[in-house]
């Protein structure tokens, strides 16, 4: 039998339009060299314009699906998306909680790209005290990182995003990479926080509008260059390269949201080969 391909296990919810979530996560593993586990989390009605409503998996039924493939498998890393209610939060921290030595790459999906609300303040409390401790690296946006360190009795907009990513890191995740993208700046800026600060920051050239699923490419290929053996910072910068860059390439299928393009890669061999050969 040849080498076994990196195995990264995906907790995420379907999104019928495969922009985002489960089926954003395996194509983008898939397109980075990983085989792809996919535990439902949640079933959703949602197309490129927004999320309509969200059905939930029983939490056993999420926590027998992950144990299952993790009994059969050895998995290199484990990426969560969106999680359904508190019963699945509280599954899914306890399997994990089994295999500390594997990496876990967090993308707290709070809100849709329309701005539906996909949680409920219960749920970010549980996310905080669960699931971020036990978090390799988290991949908040600027609107998520304040929203998973505002303190109580806190008004207005807060604390600045490093002063967020440190109180995220308090909790014991390991390190925070906060993505601009809803900052206003001339180029999007994402930071990688550690222990001791900044580790690394990387700006982009700012494409016009916004992508469907840009947060689940994201997180799901650091999951992918973490599984192929790079270290945190290393595969931060070639998660963002390959995102970028399926970003540059988007298609827009629908009336909403462009897509990002996970197999640039192949259609720009296809152009350059010509589509096809004689011989």
């Amino acid at each position: 039998m040849p080498d076994l391909p990196p195995i990264v296990l995906v907790f995420a919810a379907t999104d019928p339009s495969g922009g985002a979530g489960l089926q954003a996560d395996i194509m983008t593993l898939s397109s980075m060299g990983c085989h792809p586990l996919s535990v439902v989390t949640a079933i959703t009605i949602q197309d490129t314009v927004g999320v309509d409503d969200i059905s939930p998996v029983d939490a056993e039924w999420v926590a027998d699906q992950a144990r299952g493939v993790l009994e059969d498998m050895p998995v290199a890393a484990f990426k969560i998306g969106l999680l359904g209610n508190l019963e699945q939060i509280a599954a899914i921290a306890e399997v994990v909680s089994d295999y500390p030595e594997v990496p876990l790459v967090l993308d707290p999906v709070l809100a849709s790209g329309r701005g539906d609300e996909l949680v409920t303040e219960e749920m970010v409390v549980a996310l905080r005290e669960l699931l971020i401790p036990q978090t390799t690296i988290l991949t908040p946006n600027s609107l998520e990182a304040r929203r998973l360190a505002a303190e109580d009795g806190e008004e207005g907009e807060g604390p600045d995003l490093a002063e967020c990513a440190r109180r995220i890191i308090a909790t014991g995740c390991e390190y925070v990479l906060v993505t601009g993208t809803h900052e206003n700046t001339t180029q999007v800026v994402n930071t990688l926080y550690g222990q001791n600060g900044v580790v690394r920051s990387d700006p982009w050239q700012r494409l016009p509008g916004s992508y469907h699923g840009s947060g689940c490419t994201l997180a799901s290929a650091i999951a992918a260059t973490i599984a192929n053996g790079l270290d945190v910072s290393d595969a931060v910068k070639d998660a963002q390269e390959y995102t970028w860059q399926t970003l540059k390439a988007a298609f827009r299928p629908g009336m909403g949201q462009p897509i990002p393009d996970r197999l640039f890669w192949a259609r720009e061999d296809e152009q350059a080969g010509g589509g096809s050969s004689e011989g």
